[in-house]
């Protein structure tokens, strides 16, 4: 392993002659002094010479001892240190990485990715969002599921209409997938429950702060449920997980922020979508985004929850392979997540048995032809099942207050962006 010790370790070897790596974050040249601050995956650290400094973001290696300094980051610095210049930039970078914050505007910011995101500010969400997902795997690892990884490009457009993007394959059509759904379910048969992460792909033409063309999914399916009450109880657990870890391994990305983490009912609050309708005075098949918010404001003022499960969507807003409600004709076993006024996740029960895909296809005019790689699982005996997705950024969009998505998002691709 490598032998450096790391930014937040230096309080570990007080008196002690160490090596730390990593870029100069800030350098202050004084007559007889200069400061040396060196930025690593930790955080900072200082060293205190008297020679000429190197250009910041010059990648460095400095050995030094360890001493005691209340001004310092961390409140230890290095003292007589000798400095090695790994790489310096060929060109500054556009803007400064030592203020408190970046003055660019956020497509410039977008621009300049590479090297922006390496500010402690624009580089905590994606520590948050690195948590969450490790959470994720965790909470659903105790529970028994399994971590599957399904294609991404996939012979036909079935699952959710024309907004996919075509692509060229050996010579044949093809196009990104939409979702891992049609695979997860396929392998509920298999290991009765799984999980993926991973990206999915939308052509759809949004030009709003809350879309990517190109997201991060966090798919769950299990099998042997009673109905959608249960995939809802696994995701309050997975939920529950992701805050847990966030807390545990981003503490100082938290701090950094200035981010409350919400606290998550043992039983989230949930409400039929009638009573939403009657709730926002609505008649609409589907709720807008500013009634999203009033129904998370009514679930906070009365249930003190910054989440809300709405359920039992009309089955004209959801999927073919969505599970009718059996009480309410018209209405799903499906469901969302809202959460500090927006919807995060959406889920339910799928139907299990062959027949009822026929009759469902057969309902909206379409025959079995083209899914009859999908509904070849369903041939062979499934079992009671439902599953959902939550995308990533989103989350951590709510998480942190962000007002666009793209400011939890690596490198964002949506209708007008395509690099870095």
């Amino acid at each position: 392993m490598i032998s450096r010790v790391l930014s937040a370790e230096l309080a570990e070897h007080a008196g002690q002659r160490v090596t730390i790596a990593g870029w100069v974050h800030r350098r202050r040249q004084l007559k007889s002094v200069s400061f040396l601050v060196v930025r690593d995956r930790c955080g900072l650290a200082q060293a205190v010479t008297a020679r000429d400094l190197p250009p910041e973001e010059s990648v460095v290696e400095v050995t030094g001892t360890v001493a005691t300094s209340p001004q310092a980051p961390g409140g230890y610095e290095l003292v007589a240190p000798e400095i090695e210049v790994l790489a310096e930039p060929s060109v500054a970078p556009s803007f400064d990485l030592y203020r408190p914050v970046v003055g660019a505007a956020l497509p410039t910011v977008l621009d300049h990715a590479p090297v922006a995101l390496r500010h402690p500010l624009l580089r905590a969400p994606l520590e948050l969002s690195a948590a969450s997902v490790a959470g994720f795997r965790e909470a659903l690892d105790r529970l028994g599921f399994t971590e599957i990884h399904t294609p991404k490009i996939v012979g036909s457009a079935t699952e959710s209409g024309a907004n996919v993007f075509g692509i060229d394959y050996f010579g044949r059509p093809a196009y990104l997938a939409q979702s891992p759904q049609f695979y997860k379910q396929a392998m509920v048969g298999v290991f009765e429950r799984v999980y993926e992460v991973g990206p999915v792909f939308r052509a759809e033409p949004h030009d709003t702060v809350r879309h990517l063309a190109q997201y991060t999914s966090l798919d769950a399916e299990l099998g042997f449920v009673r109905d959608h009450r249960d995939v809802m109880a696994v995701l309050r657990e997975a939920v529950a997980g992701m805050l847990e870890s966030v807390r545990r391994r981003a503490p100082s990305a938290l701090d950094l922020l200035g981010v409350r983490l919400p606290r998550v009912p043992e039983e989230i609050p949930a409400i039929h979508f009638t009573e939403a309708q009657r709730l926002t005075s609505s008649d609409e098949p589907d709720l807008s985004p500013a009634q999203e918010r009033l129904l998370s404001e009514w679930a906070e003022r009365e249930h003190g929850s910054e989440f809300l499960f709405v359920t039992g969507y009309p089955m004209s807003k959801r999927p073919f392979y969505t599970h009718p409600d059996p009480a309410r004709p018209g209405h799903s076993n499906g469901f969302d997540l809202l959460f500090r006024g927006l919807e995060l996740v959406t889920g339910g029960q799928r139907l299990h048995r062959y027949d009822d895909y026929v009759r469902a296809l057969a309902s909206r005019g379409e025959g079995t032809e083209a899914y009859e790689g999908y509904l070849q699982a369903f041939r062979y005996g499934m079992p009671p099942h439902g599953g959902f997705a939550l995308g990533l950024e989103r989350w951590t969009a709510r998480l942190t207050g962000a007002a666009n998505i793209r400011q939890t998002t690596a490198f964002p691709r949506d209708l007008h962006r395509l690099s870095p």
